[in-house]
């Protein structure tokens, strides 16, 4: 093994277990954080959280996971709140102060004003004995053994356990509230997991001609011509209710083509998938999707609350949409 690779290996072991030791940190005080963090969200308060330097950087990722995950937030620089920015502050917010010595000095210089404001103060540190912890209502720790950094200066553990923790917060908080795939979609409208969450089947299925039909007294010498005619690798069969009876594929095909030569003057029910695998229009691109990749399918039936064949939804097309 390179020296390199080993450098690299010491440190992803080092902040692996950075994170494992935060199992034995947590206690009462985290439960107490999420349970008032619940209160204050369900108050229309947000979380206001602070950091400074690598701290500062970590806070904004937390931040941003929260308000993704249905808990509003927002960063708050200290500095610019010692020049301004306190008046943002509502008597309805919470505030999570980052901060790995508790003894940042654009950190303690704040400390007073926010206790003016008689703000709930939660702060996640490594020191319990800090100024920081001292002045919160709440302490997180998140003391490590030592940094990934050779000289143990660096900030590379502590901002990794710092991290996780904040992730561990956002996940309680969002398994208190309920919030579900739905809710996430209202936050997430862009890109490919707003797509998957927002869109529907019916969004993205092939309808009328580009809708492989044929009937139940059809062979399969005619369903060939029809996933031809709609470039389909399948079609649906019908029977004289109109409602799906099968479904034959490109696969099914080639599979009992190979034991039998006469298979295209044969009725295509002899040769069909009978009760296939169905989708409702109105379901989610995403679940569709994991039926797709659960079941290995190229395209999928979609049917109405009448059982009836209304379209069919082609893999290449999600993948087009950007959707995988």
């Amino acid at each position: 093994m390179s020296s390199i690779l080993k450098i690299a290996q010491e440190v992803l072991q080092l902040e692996s277990q950075a994170v494992k030791d935060q199992l034995q940190n947590l206690n009462s005080s985290f439960e107490k954080a999420v349970e008032a963090f619940l209160k204050i969200s369900k108050n229309r308060g947000q979380i206001v959280v602070m950091g400074i330097g690598k701290s500062g950087l970590i806070g904004r990722k937390i931040s941003a996971t929260l308000s993704s995950t249905g808990t509003p937030a927002i960063f708050f620089h200290p500095s610019e709140g010692m020049h301004g920015d306190l008046g943002l502050l509502r008597a309805s917010d919470a505030v999570l102060i980052l901060s790995s010595s508790g003894e940042t000095e654009e950190i303690k210089k704040i400390l007073p004003n926010l206790k003016e404001k008689k703000l709930l103060l939660v702060a996640m540190t490594s020191r319990n004995n800090s100024r920081l912890a001292r002045f919160a209502d709440i302490v997180i720790c998140c003391g490590v053994k030592r940094e990934a950094c050779p000289l143990n200066l660096t900030p590379t553990s502590s901002t990794t356990a710092m991290l996780a923790l904040g992730d561990a917060l956002a996940i309680c908080l969002m398994k208190k509230k309920g919030f579900n795939s739905s809710d996430f979609a209202k936050f997430h409208p862009g890109g490919s997991l707003g797509k998957k969450l927002s869109l529907k089947v019916k969004d993205l299925m092939r309808t009328d001609k580009e809708n492989p039909i044929i009937k139940i007294d059809s062979t399969v010498e005619q369903a060939l011509l029809e996933m031809t005619r709609t470039k389909m690798g399948a079609t649906h069969i019908i029977n004289k209710k109109n409602q799906l009876v099968g479904f034959f594929t490109d696969g099914d095909l080639r599979r009992q083509l190979q034991k039998n030569p006469l298979l295209l003057k044969q009725p295509i029910q002899k040769a069909m998938t009978k009760n296939p695998k169905t989708i409702d229009p109105e379901k989610t691109l995403y679940e569709a999707l994991r039926m797709i990749q659960r079941y290995g399918f190229d395209n999928l039936p979609v049917v109405d609350k009448q059982g009836r064949p209304v379209g069919i939804l082609d893999e290449r097309d999600l993948l087009a949409e950007g959707i995988y």
